[in-house]
């Protein structure tokens, strides 16, 4: 999937990721606009995905099989899965189409945002993300807080 890294994802995974990719607008009850997320990130032996829908949809998981889904059927989840992906909206100019899908490099962060106009995305260093020297770092921050309320949720 990425010629940059020797990733091996799981037949699950990559099943998950296509469908993730291809979602519409109608299947979520949008009508324009972003409508989903899915932030990657790449470590050196796997890729952590994040789904977010506007329909409060919320799953994570990994490239080497496992992971949550369906926890945006939890309502801490499913409104920080909106929120996300009401703030992804406005970050749009931000992003370019996505001719390819790759999986992110280790120590990157892909973003794949879901428009009516088709997919688009953006690769930063997740630490230029973290320590808040990326344009997208409260797109980043945003959605570090609905991996937060998976994991709560999923703990509870």
């Amino acid at each position: 999937m990425n010629a940059d890294s020797d990733y091996s994802p799981a037949k699950i995974y990559k099943t998950l990721r296509t469908q993730a990719l291809k979602i519409t607008a109608a299947q979520v009850g949008a009508n324009d606009g972003a409508y989903g997320i899915l932030k990657e990130t790449g470590y050196p032996e796997t890729v952590v995905s994040l789904l977010a829908l506007s329909d409060g949809t919320a799953s994570f998981y990994f490239s080497n099989g496992g992971g949550i889904i369906g926890a945006g059927k939890k309502e801490r989840p499913a409104v920080a899965a909106r929120s996300l992906v009401a703030f992804a909206a406005h970050n749009l100019a931000h992003l370019e189409p996505a001719l390819d899908t790759p999986l992110p490099r280790p120590g990157h962060i892909r973003f794949y945002v879901l428009t009516s106009e088709g997919v688009v995305t953006a690769d930063a260093r997740e630490q230029d993300l973290g320590e808040n020297r990326h344009v997208l770092s409260p797109f980043y921050h945003a959605a570090q807080e609905l991996i937060t309320e998976i994991r709560t949720s999923d703990e509870a």
